[in-house]
Order: structure tokens, then sequence, then C-alpha cells
């Protein structure tokens, strides 16, 4: 009979689990196997803080978009929502910014976009990609 114990399963990037209730299987003999997933807490953080141009960039777009009055500040912690933007204005800021940076934003990224830091840290990260990808003469 052969059994398996352990006291922490870790995996190289993070893993979401579905279900976080206990999951079990049975082995083809008379032994059980049993493997429980539990959410462990995050120890490692990395922050990216994206580039002042491309902040100042993102806030002229803002601006420009939204016609947002003379004298009104923004800044990378200004949230579209506090400067009037509704679910379309958002829209119609990104497809700015990706014409303006030359980049393509996915849906799913594009809805997590709140400030004008989380727009430029996304552009920063989505050029570097695309620098990356793109054969250098």
């Amino acid at each position: 009979m052969a059994s398996i114990a352990g006291s922490a399963l870790s995996f190289a990037r993070p893993v979401k689990a579905v279900n976080t209730s206990s999951h079990s299987f049975s082995a083809a003999r008379k032994g059980n196997a049993f493997l429980r997933m539990q959410p462990v807490p995050k120890r490692f953080a990395v922050c990216y803080a994206a580039r002042k141009d491309t902040v100042d960039k993102v806030c002229e777009i803002v601006k420009k978009q939204l016609a947002v009055p003379e004298g009104t500040e923004v800044c990378g912690a200004s949230k579209f929502s506090d400067l009037g933007a509704d679910s379309l204005d958002t829209v119609e800021i990104v497809m700015g910014l990706e014409e303006e940076f030359k980049i393509s934003v996915e849906e799913s990224s594009a809805q997590t976009i709140a400030t004008v830091e989380d727009a430029a840290e996304l552009i920063d990260r989505l050029v570097a990609e695309n620098s990356a990808e793109s054969p250098k003469a």
C-alpha cells in the first residue's frame, strides 16, 4: 500500500482555485489518495510604477477625452469615475490610448483600468512586451 502525505503544495505562479473546498480522488488499488487545496497568502508582490512621461501623456488624453475644465487637476491617482467618466467614456479613453501608443488593449485588461496610473502601468507593460516581441534591425 502506498500513501502520499504533504503539508503544502506551491506553484511558481499564482494558481486560482475555482472551488476551494477539499478535492479528493481514489486510487485504483486498495489505498486512497487525498488532496486538499487551501488558499495561501501572498508572500511577495511586485509593484510596477508607470513612467512619469507615460502618466503625463495619459493625463493629457484623459483631459481631452473627458473635456475636463481648465484648472482641474488630473494626476496618476485620479479615478476616471471621479472625473465624471461613465463606461462609454472609459472605452473612448482606452481607444484614444491605443491609438496614441500604438497598442492593443484586451477587453479584460481594459475593465481593470480605474485610474490614470492603472492605464499608464498597463501601457508601459504592453509597450515593453511589444518591443520585446518585435525583431530588432
